[in-house]
């Protein structure tokens, strides 16, 4: 296994639990911006501080797919989820969002993107069962049209999940994470303008660092490490590590906004680093399992065997190279010479010989 293939763990652990911040984030936010202008203010700044970054590369990771998976993938389903934070309760977004990694299974296996294992869909099977536990229960504000809500953003950010892998071969995922946000961006303004203006004050100073903390922790670093980590491993088993989110958007809800916690909760996030443990172990086994072939398939390009044309030219090359050195034809008395040499010294060898 390569360094860079070393880092997709980590990238995906670290991309789940930043991504974990946005629910409570948003929830901050969101007194101050409506849900379309948090999404444009969202956008707008992470892909213009990536576009800083990889602006050389920002023409290459360019195309019409990555535009209008940008848009909908990026911008479409979040602004759904703004929306239906807006109308449903934390813990049932919570449960609609950790179903994501199931449905990025379900999705790659029937478009033939992807084939999960037995232990990868035991982990996705066994994370979902912790997210049931966790926001089981239901809670107070929770609407049917916000679950609706979440759950269409939920599958829009599946599809593009799935689609993802693809588009980003021979690309810098970095460049194509830039690309994206800022079509998202460009896709939710009509909404922002169509929707509830921008609050006339400036905002509370919790909610303008909620903000500058959703565009920096929770969009610009995790999509970035989840790109890269993306273009490494199938479209199901870095989605198990999506499950994440909700893990630490419980936590955070009980560390600073008072939520219980209790032995539920508990068996809930066992259950989903568990689940998240099981398609871990299944990236490392099969990258181990493809080591080898790929070893064999090195050696036999760095040891080439002589080919029968090769073998003949190698053969012939030595007289060749005698007759283009040869000098001119001799003359006669050059002739005389050699024989007059050679008659001298044929006895020569008889005599040695008898000795």
């Amino acid at each position: 296994m390569t360094f860079r293939n070393r880092l997709v763990v980590p990238a995906l652990v670290a991309a789940g639990v930043l991504w974990g911040t946005t629910v409570p984030l948003s929830k901050l936010a969101l007194a101050w911006l409506a849900p379309g202008w948090l999404a444009f203010v969202r956008f707008a700044l992470a892909g213009a501080l990536l576009a800083i970054v990889t602006r050389p590369r920002l023409r290459a990771a360019m195309s019409p797919a990555i535009l209008v998976t940008g848009a909908a993938g990026y911008g479409g389903s979040v602004l759904l989820q703004n929306l239906g934070i807006e109308r449903t309760s934390v813990t049932h977004a919570a449960l609609l969002i950790g179903a994501t990694p199931v449905l990025v299974a379900v999705i790659a296996a029937v478009t033939g993107l992807g084939i999960a294992r037995p232990v990868a869909w035991a982990g996705f099977a066994l994370s979902l069962a912790g997210v049931g536990f966790i926001a089981g229960g239901g809670g107070a504000g929770s609407s049917l049209g916000g679950d609706g809500l979440v759950l269409a953003g939920q599958l829009a950010s599946a599809g593009f999940t799935v689609s993802q892998a693809r588009l980003l071969r021979g690309r810098d995922p970095v460049a194509v994470t830039a690309v994206q946000l800022l079509a998202a961006a460009v896709a939710v303004l009509p909404a922002a303008l169509a929707g509830r203006p921008v609050a006339a004050h400036g905002g509370s100073a919790t909610a303008l660092l909620a903000t500058a903390a959703l565009v920096l922790a929770g969009t610009v670093a995790p999509t970035t490490l989840f790109a890269f980590a993306q273009s490494r491993v199938a479209a199901d088993v870095a989605g198990a590590f999506l499950n994440l989110e909700p893990l630490f958007g419980a936590a955070i809800g009980v560390a600073f906004f008072g939520n219980p916690l209790g032995p539920v909760q508990l068996a809930g996030g066992a259950g989903i680093v568990t689940g998240i443990g099981l398609s871990a172990y299944q990236v490392v086994r099969d990258e181990r399992t493809r080591r080898p072939v790929l070893t064999a398939r090195r050696e036999v390009v760095a040891r080439p065997q002589p080919t029968p044309l090769t073998s003949d030219l190698a053969n012939r090359g030595a007289p060749e190279t005698e007759a283009s050195t040869r000098s001119s034809p001799p003359t006669a008395a050059a002739r005389d010479l050699v024989r007059a040499g050679q008659a001298e010294a044929e006895p020569r060898p008889a005599v040695l010989a008898s000795r």
